[in-house]
């Protein structure tokens, strides 16, 4: 089924198969990025956060007690990592800081959303279930962002595609599964973290093994999370799930539509979500929010018309917030928008502002 309005051609993704490991050293393949932009978007960050005395001793022991955590959790996502760092000459433990660099701005109280994004999920329409994603992102990434496909002994769920960036894990930003499970994320800025999952690597586990919305809601319950950020959900059967990832507890909603941007709505967790400052993303936050709880409800969702909201600027037509935000350099900008389309399999993508309308399509082997 080819979307009508937008036109996107068909594309293929990096192919990652094999160990987490073997996926993790194949994103250095086919010469797709230098290394030097890969090492300048990851580690690069990490020297700049050491300068600004990001990496003190409570820092570092927060950090130890994480890369504890995730080896003995999860050995796959640690192994895929560790494959990164070999593929790109990279310090393994530089790109597990990385990671992190949003709690540790969190826990000075002063942190800049890099990493903003707006997402959202639809149980149904004229296509079947959708979730949807806006990639609010540091510039440094527009050169290194990718879609590839994982398989591997694994991968549980046959395979999965993923949007996100060459030195970084898996689903780094999204994905969506051979069972027709999509997993979409945002960033929140936190007062409270703790020693548990981090979402970049609780989304590729959810990918790897969650067939649909109740195991991943199932696995996500039972487990500890680092704190910060949401997730959203939707799966090929119509079931839907935001998730508020707080360190004391998660909520999750359930009832179609569900969005989320940049702060916790939940009255349990609202209160945890830091000041917005001189952030502009995190000022704008409440405003996308408002304006997709306004939109969402009153149409029947198809891949061009989540296109086009996707799209919206203050200064179009009837919109009153910037969900494809622009900026310049190593700013924070949309650098993508995802669509999944749970039921058929298909990943509509854009590279770049949604506004431009460069828009490729990548399909699960059936």
């Amino acid at each position: 089924m080819s979307p009508a309005g937008i036109g996107p051609r068909d594309a293929s993704p990096l192919v990652l198969a094999g160990t987490p490991e073997a996926r993790g050293r194949g994103q250095a393949q086919g010469r797709r990025a230098e290394a030097a932009r890969v090492r300048e978007a990851t580690v690069g960050r990490v020297a700049l956060a050491r300068e600004e005395g990001l990496l003190d001793q409570s820092a570092l022991a927060y950090l130890a007690a994480q890369r504890a955590f995730h080896e003995a959790h999860d050995p796959s996502g640690m192994a895929e990592l560790s494959g990164i760092a070999e593929a790109f000459e990279l310090p393994l433990d530089a790109l597990f800081v990385h990671l992190h660099l949003g709690t540790l701005r969190d826990f000075t109280g002063g942190a800049v959303l890099e990493d903003g994004c707006s997402a959202w999920a639809v149980s149904d329409g004229p296509e079947g279930p959708l979730a949807v994603k806006n990639r609010d992102y540091s510039g440094a990434h527009l050169g290194i962002q990718h879609v590839a496909r994982h398989s591997g002994p694994d991968v549980k769920t046959g395979s999965w595609l993923a949007v996100g960036s060459l030195g970084s894990p898996g689903a780094y930003s999204s994905g969506m599964n051979a069972c027709g499970l999509a997993v979409v994320d945002t960033q929140v800025s936190v007062r409270t973290h703790r020693v548990g999952w981090l979402r970049y690597f609780l989304m590729s586990r959810l990918l790897s093994k969650c067939a649909d919305v109740a195991e991943a809601l199932d696995f996500i319950r039972g487990v500890s999370h680092a704190g910060g950020g949401t997730l959203v959900l939707a799966d090929k059967g119509g079931a839907v799930a935001a998730v508020e990832l707080g360190a004391r507890e998660t909520v999750s909603v359930t009832d179609a539509p569900v969005w989320r941007t940049n702060h916790y709505v939940s009255p349990e967790l609202a209160a945890d979500t830091l000041a917005p400052g001189d952030d502009r993303i995190a000022q704008n936050s409440r405003d996308r929010f408002r304006y997709l709880g306004e939109k969402l409800p009153h149409q029947d969702w198809n891949t061009p018309t989540a296109a086009r909201l996707m799209a919206t600027h203050p200064d179009t037509e009837e919109a009153a917030a910037p969900l494809c935000q622009h900026a310049a350099g190593e700013a924070s900008q949309t650098l993508s928008t995802a669509i999944y389309s749970c039921r058929l399999g298909v990943l509509t993508f854009s590279e770049g502002n949604p506004c431009a309308g460069r828009w490729l399509r990548y399909s699960l082997p059936k």
